[in-house]
């Protein structure tokens, strides 16, 4: 009987010790896979961060060039922008909201104005990324009848009509389609 008991005992001893290196051996899994979900986020924030630095960059390449190499231009011009970015808006805060996206002006001029911007990415609250001024547009041509200009995204893409006429001196934007 003392045999028994005592490999009875060693079973119940060796059974702890598998059972305490499996649940470390979980414990350690889940923490790598956590780790890597983190790491993953992290640099889709970066990708997201850096469609943004290129669609602003861009987009002011192409109104500079048509600015100032040209007296006429007109062109669709696509964009990849971030991803959760619903709407690009031009906004004159100098002016006053008007047309079908006016209820967005004070949040865009709330979330992000400070200064002199004047293009902005819209769910404000799904991005960091900040409003930006772009240069050479006809800023009050392109917001006189809606103020903000809102122009809708889709499958992370933008389209917009960029144009210069003849005895205009500043380039401005339409929506495509």
């Amino acid at each position: 009987m003392g045999m028994e008991n005592r490999k009875r005992g060693m079973k119940k001893s060796g059974q702890t010790e598998i059972s305490f290196g499996m649940i470390f051996s979980i414990i350690l899994i889940i923490f790598f896979l956590a780790a890597a979900f983190y790491a993953i986020k992290v640099f889709m924030g970066f990708s997201d961060t850096a469609k943004a630095g290129k669609f602003y960059t861009d987009l002011q390449s192409d109104i500079k060039n048509i600015w100032g190499n040209s007296a006429f231009s007109s062109g669709q011009h696509d964009y990849i922008i971030p991803s959760g970015i619903n709407l690009v808006c031009f906004v004159d805060f100098s002016s006053d909201a008007k047309g079908k996206n006016s209820n967005l002006y004070t949040d865009l001029k709330m979330g992000t104005y400070t200064g002199d911007e004047n293009l902005v990415l819209y769910p404000l609250k799904h991005n960091n990324f900040d409003s930006k001024r772009i240069d050479y547009i006809d800023l009050s041509e392109i917001t006189s009848a809606e103020n903000p200009f809102c122009i809708q995204t889709s499958n992370g893409k933008v389209s917009m009509i960029l144009k210069k006429d003849i005895g205009q001196d500043l380039v401005t934007i339409t929506r495509a389609g």
